[in-house]
């Protein structure tokens, strides 16, 4: 079975890097959306539009998880189903997530939102900003996967 990214679209900042890995690889990308979003034009490349009902783009991706996916996502959530179905998970930022340090990073998680919602937003900030090492660490975590994932 052939390897499938699935990009969990909406606010992803490396689409574009994404292409050029799975065309560099021959490796088909999906491109999964809430609304309209440009995609480059090339066979390997798709888009999916799903509906605006709340998590419809990561069920989307979840139902097609399996292990020859990679799934691209900033959702923890959305990666843990991922990893369940034997997929490989990977941040924008390159950070892959594993068996091994998705639980710590749902606890995270789950201590912001509710640090968020005691503190108000204005007091607790969100992520730091994405720079140019995050796109660069992306870059090689996703070819190093695509490799391992051809290899078997």
């Amino acid at each position: 079975m052939l390897t499938t990214i699935y990009i969990d679209a909406d606010a992803c900042p490396v689409r574009e890097e994404t292409y050029k890995i799975a065309l560099r690889h021959n490796v088909s990308v999906v491109v999964v959306s809430n609304s309209f979003l440009r995609v480059m034009q090339h066979p390997l490349i798709s888009r999916f539009i799903v509906n605006d009902s709340f998590d419809a783009a990561d069920d989307y991706i979840a139902e097609r998880a399996n292990e020859n996916s990679i799934v691209i996502t900033a959702d923890i959530l959305l990666a843990e189903r991922c990893l369940k179905a034997g997929a490989v998970a990977i941040a924008p930022n390159g950070k892959a997530f594993t068996n091994d340090n998705i639980g710590s990073a749902i606890a995270v998680r789950a201590i912001m939102v509710d640090l968020r919602a005691g503190a108000g937003s204005e007091n607790i900030g969100g992520p730091r900003p994405f720079t140019a090492a995050d796109r660069s660490k992306y870059l090689q975590v996703l070819h190093e996967t695509v490799v391992r994932l051809e290899r078997g």
